[in-house]
């Protein structure tokens, strides 16, 4: 480290992306120039599972001949509605659904299958698992996400994951410290605040953060959120000495790796600017910045963290003591890459079957008695919405999936498709169209936050229409339905769990799971 420039060092500390599925000769050029030695990855860069392992090969070459170390590549393969591996891949279901199965295990296979496939195709770094307690049924971006509302859920399923990680052979990142579950704002968009004391954090939101430093944690990631009662200076957890070094590290003992969270969300990019964020992050005790898009903002923040340093803003001593901390994991977890002879591993039988084991088990029955199809449903219509992208950490919606259209195929139904938040007019529209048919089950999409899908339900009982309501988001849309509606809760929009519902609906298996994010009406 001795022999290496100021700019090679900063280097060390920055994780960037690109939007393709191939790197651009210009932003290997850039790479270069500003000698960047890490990557994240996102949907966007992955095809297939075959072109993922030679694109992550070819980042490992590229970013090695250019800074004499291997990246680390990191990725958000939480599960569920946050997944970025490929077709071909195993993604595994979400927090709140591995949590509803009751069954811890499903954590630590969920963990250690994904970590096996993230190594095998040269991803060294999951930015997982979620510690965050979903205690606001509003929040706009945790929910599902979470492994409940209570800190023992999440000790409970989290760790497993954590553990399940890491026995795989991959970085993983505890997130977001100090807890990012009580708030209503999505801090890619805007600035959350939780007006909590320490005590208040102590007592709930720190409980899983304590358990998991305790049992080996690795990495953490800080959260873009006020704290203005551990945190004077209104600046959020990533940019405050009080709550990374002197909480994280001090009170709580961590001594391992400090992320950020992505310095270009508008918690931080527009309050701040993502260059003095990244200065202010270096100072409080973070060790790696994420500037996860813009070339041109990892050129700001690089030129802005050489001149805090040459000017004496920022000591020497903290930019040396993050290379050392970033350089021990990476010749821990990123001394190896993928090879050809384990690219079999990833999406085998062995995995789907238990990624297809978790799904089937994490169902719920919610309220009232559900009345199975049998194979066939000629007299039954299936109404729902397409799937969309609730938020920025959600991964980009592909086409082609569609609840009604899958219920269509696998049944011979009936299918009608709505708008995500449909109008009175299309409401009546399809009470009409189901009036012809015995039953109706409606795939509800975050109905709390397009209450046209709620009301379509309501309008469908009230017109005397035996209904089934599945919530294929966040389940809290099902306290808002008359308890005589039978309501399954799913968790998450995808090909796994569609096949999962065709098999409960057509009366092969039943919706065991039970939900630890706890609803009103049971």
């Amino acid at each position: 480290m001795n022999n290496m420039s100021l700019r090679e060092k900063i280097g060390q500390l920055i994780v960037t992306g690109f939007p393709e599925a191939e790197p651009s000769e210009e932003w290997l050029r850039f790479i270069a120039d500003y000698r960047i030695g890490n990557i994240i990855l996102f949907s966007h860069n992955v095809e297939n599972k075959e072109q993922l392992q030679s694109l992550c090969a070819q980042l490992r070459e590229a970013i090695e001949a250019r800074t004499g170390f291997p990246p680390l590549i990191s990725i958000d393969q939480e599960g569920g509605r946050v997944t970025r591996l490929p077709a071909d891949a195993t993604n595994v279901p979400g927090a709140a659904a591995i949590a509803a199965t009751g069954r811890p295990e499903h954590a630590y296979a969920a963990g250690r299958l994904t970590a096996r496939e993230l190594s095998a195709l040269g991803i060294n770094f999951n930015l997982a698992p979620v510690l965050d307690i979903n205690n606001n049924k509003r929040n706009p971006v945790i929910n599902v996400r979470s492994y409940g509302d209570s800190a023992e859920a999440v000790e409970e399923f989290a760790l497993p994951m954590l553990k399940g990680l890491q026995d795989g052979g991959v970085l993983a990142s505890l997130k977001h410290f100090p807890g990012h579950g009580d708030t209503t704002v999505d801090s890619h968009l805007g600035l959350p605040m939780i007006e909590k004391t320490l005590a208040e954090l102590e007592a709930l939101e720190l409980k899983p953060f304590v358990r998991a430093i305790a049992e080996g944690a690795e990495a953490v990631m800080t959260a873009h959120i006020l704290f203005p009662a551990l945190e004077p200076a209104r600046v959020p957890a990533t940019m405050s000495r009080e709550i990374v070094t002197g909480l994280l590290k001090g009170k709580l003992g961590f001594e391992g790796l400090v992320v950020s969270d992505c310095l270009e969300m508008d918690a931080i990019r527009k309050e701040y600017g993502t260059a003095e964020g990244a200065v202010n992050a270096l100072k409080a005790g973070v060790h790696l910045l994420f500037i996860s898009h813009t070339p041109e903002l990892v050129r700001a923040a690089v030129e802005r963290i050489e001149r805090a340093v040459q000017d004496g803003e920022l000591p020497m001593s903290v930019i040396d003591e993050a290379v050392e901390k970033v350089q021990y994991y990476k010749q821990k977890y990123a001394s190896r890459g993928g090879s050809a002879s384990e690219l079999a591993v990833v999406g085998s039988s062995a995995h789907r079957r238990s990624a297809e084991a978790m799904s089937l088990e994490s169902v719920c029955l919610v309220n009232g008695e559900l009345e199975t199809l049998g194979a066939t449903a000629a007299d039954t219509i299936f109404i729902g919405s397409l799937p969309y992208r609730p938020d920025q950490a959600s991964s980009r919606v592909k086409g082609g999936l569609s609840f009604p259209g899958w219920m269509e195929d696998a049944f011979g139904a009936a299918a009608l498709t709505i708008g995500i938040d449909p109008t009175d007019e299309e409401i009546a529209q399809a009470v009409d169209q189901s009036g012809g048919y015995d039953r109706v089950v409606v795939g509800l999409v975050n109905g709390q936050d397009h209450p046209g899908q709620l009301a379509l339900v309501r309008r469908l009982a009230a017109a005397g229409i035996r209904v089934t309501a599945v919530s294929l988001g966040k389940p809290y849309d099902l306290e808002a339905l008359d308890a005589e509606v039978c309501s399954l809760a799913a968790f998450e929009y995808t090909p796994l769990v569609l096949e999962s519902l065709r098999r409960i609906l057509s009366g092969e298996a039943e919706p065991t799971g039970r939900p630890t994010l706890r609803l009103e009406r049971m």
